[in-house]
């Protein structure tokens, strides 16, 4: 726990109680100075007694200049892409260099879990069978005419039919010009629907 007395949130909570109560703050501490690299003439010598101990030498590589769109033409799919992608390399040399990365077949091969993939344009032909069932089909004429494929049996023997003595007479309602006409003729009085 004395690790957690020195912490953030103890010294936050001491400053807090202090500023309740009307009391002054403590100075801030300083913060802590970074540590200074080793010289190289300083570091032990390999047999020396230090040497396990010692931290090892980090060589920072010189600044390397941005790489441009030359270099781009000049990468292949082996090429070490790190360079193209770093944050002081131009946008448009990162945009090209990422393109050329991943015109490589070896990206553009379909992993089959993407969903509308397929090509549903193209569909599968319907059987020529079910097609000839189909009455939009004969009414279009994309097939033949249906034709009786069976014989229609033979009709036993008709009864002679004597022929009517009295044609009948038309009625009024089965003329065309009547068809359309409201009746007129006085029926029943009953409320009918209200208008609307």
């Amino acid at each position: 726990m004395s690790s957690e007395d020195n912490g953030f949130l103890s010294r936050w909570s001491r400053r807090k109680a202090l500023v309740r109560s009307g009391q002054s703050l403590p100075p801030e501490p300083p913060p802590p100075e970074p540590e200074a690299p080793v010289p190289v003439s300083a570091q032990a010598q390999p047999g020396s007694a230090h040497a396990e101990v010692s931290e090892p030498v980090v060589n920072h590589p010189a600044e390397q200049p941005a790489p441009t769109l030359d270099d781009v033409a000049d990468l292949t799919p082996q090429s070490d892409f790190r360079p193209f992608v770093a944050r002081h390399v131009p946008a448009d040399v990162r945009n090209a260099a990422v393109k050329k990365l991943f015109a490589d077949p070896h990206f553009n091969v379909m992993d089959g879990l993407d969903i509308y993939i397929d090509d549903y344009t193209k569909s599968e032909p319907i059987p020529a069978d079910m097609l000839a069932k189909m009455v939009g089909a004969q009414f279009l004429k994309l097939v033949d005419e249906p034709t009786a494929t069976e014989a229609p049996a033979p009709l036993a023997q008709p009864e002679p039919v004597a022929p009517p003595t009295e044609q009948p007479q038309e009625a009024h309602d089965d003329h065309p010009d009547l068809q359309l006409q409201p009746d007129h003729a006085p029926g029943s009085q009953s409320p009918g629907a209200g208008a609307g």
